[in-house]
């Protein structure tokens, strides 16, 4: 659902009729109006989903045994001297830059991302930091962190029951 549908006055052209007849007798609701417009406006073509906005590119996988945690982030196009990985405080940051290859001043339109990018993910357990392993192979950077002895004590089993 669209956060327009909750809204019980239009935003001008002909949709939902405003609450009062003339907006422009109240100018309460024509600053209203005009402060919704300056938003839509700024945030015309904001689309959260495309890489360097808010979400955290680059993509990554995270998968955890009672051993080890495995992170796997999609950096295509770059090689392993353009990413820097780091473990501080059981926070593992993946960080780097992607180049442009041509310096095309003719281009009119281009979906891909390209600039410094940085993406911290909180691990939640205690990790052997001299132990932790990094990889890259065909744009895909995996992170080995073997958990400490005290994280894997921490872990108990639980035998789930059938139906009685």
């Amino acid at each position: 659902m669209n956060m327009r549908d909750l809204i019980p006055w239009g935003r001008g052209g002909n949709q939902t009729p405003s609450l009062f007849r003339d907006e422009r007798a109240n100018p309460f609701m024509a600053l209203h109006h005009e402060v919704n417009r300056l938003f839509d406006e700024a945030l015309h073509g904001f689309d959260p989903s495309l890489p360097g906005h808010l979400t955290g590119w680059p993509n990554v996988e995270i998968s955890e045994t009672e051993k080890e945690i495995l992170v796997s982030a999609d950096v295509p196009g770059l090689d392993e001297k353009d990413v820097e990985v780091l473990l501080s405080d059981d926070v593992l940051t993946i960080r780097g830059e992607k180049k442009s290859e041509v310096e095309d001043k003719k281009r009119q339109f281009s979906e891909r991302f390209y600039g410094r990018f940085e993406r911290q993910i909180p691990l939640g357990t205690e990790v052997e930091s001299d132990k932790v392993q990094a990889s890259f192979k065909n744009g895909v950077l995996t992170v080995t962190l073997p958990k400490s002895a005290e994280a894997q004590a921490k872990v108990k089993h639980i035998t789930v029951n059938g139906k009685k």
